[in-house]
């Protein structure tokens, strides 16, 4: 694996290093509060930068909206320890207040046994990062597994069930959606809205990874699929404060909607992020037949 960042600017290279410091430091301090032996002799095995910062094809646009995640796996010891609540939300909590990291920063964390199976298995998001992936940090004597190949028609058929599966649960959720508008129940239309979105970029990451992160946050998971598929940029209108704020206002209904007595949200908004979802399904769908034909003519040849 890879371990130069010449490629990024000295300030990203700072960023980096600092986000690495923070991660390792409040797992000590999680660990360190452990009863079981295998959490507190608990290990970082590696820290892996992937996606659009290793692949030096990153965009850094903030004045319109647009500005590429870090993106970076943590490997740990043992399963247990992929908790984020328990092991990573204060280090994450850091990293998103400190001043010093100027761009969002998405962290998955897995146990070096689960990666090595995904290896082995061949799942197209784990052979990518081991291929373009940059350690900033590892422990030695801890190696990831050597890719093997998944066949052609494995992955079709994988591919094609999971958007048979994913793409009517969104739009089931899309269309009790419109219902709960139409009832006047706009908070509860917001939840939905939300789990419509998460399912649409589920459906897109595993239709062409064959992965998705353990995640509902749809701002990682929008990041996540964009880095993947440009396309799915067009989905969201990004120019403008109101843009912006429309689409955080969908990533906290996840929780807010459910548990929050003082989250609203107007029928204007509800209105333009139903309309910015049926752009991302739209996309969606286009790309994953896409993928599909791509699999099914390699299957075929």
């Amino acid at each position: 694996m890879k371990t130069d960042l010449d490629h990024l600017p000295q300030s990203k290279q700072q960023e980096l290093e600092r986000i690495q410091r923070i991660l390792l430091e409040e797992f000590e301090v999680a660990i360190g509060q452990a009863t079981k032996l295998h959490k507190r002799d608990g290990k970082v095995y590696k820290i892996i930068l992937f996606g659009s910062y290793a692949r030096d094809d990153w965009v850094d646009e903030p004045e319109n909206g647009y500005q590429s995640d870090y993106d970076l796996l943590v490997v740990v010891s043992h399963e247990d320890l992929t908790d984020i609540a328990h092991y990573w939300y204060v280090a994450e909590d850091r990293i998103l207040r400190d001043p010093a990291i100027a761009r969002p920063v998405n962290i998955i964390v897995h146990s070096l046994d689960e990666v090595n199976s995904a290896l082995k298995r061949g799942e197209y998001f784990w052979v990518d990062i081991a291929r373009d992936g940059i350690a900033l940090y590892e422990l030695p004597c801890h190696p990831l597994a050597t890719p093997m190949p998944l066949t052609a028609a494995d992955a079709y058929r994988m591919a094609k069930e999971y958007l048979e599966h994913w793409l009517p649960s969104a739009d089931t959720f899309l269309q009790n959606a419109r219902d709960n508008v139409a009832r006047g129940r706009p908070v509860e239309a917001a939840f939905l809205l939300h789990q419509t979105a998460e399912r649409l970029y589920i459906c897109f990451l595993l239709v062409r990874t064959l992965y998705f992160p353990r995640s509902h946050n749809i701002k990682f998971l929008r990041s996540l699929s964009e880095d993947k598929e440009p396309r799915l940029v067009d989905a969201w209108p990004r120019a403008t404060r109101v843009d912006r704020s429309r689409f955080e206002r969908l990533k906290r209904a996840y929780v807010e909607a459910r548990y929050s007595t003082s989250y609203a949200i107007t029928n204007e908004d509800l209105d333009a992020l139903a309309a910015s979802i049926a752009r991302l399904r739209g996309i969606v769908v286009e790309v994953s037949e896409e993928r599909l034909t791509e699999l099914k003519s390699q299957a075929g040849a």
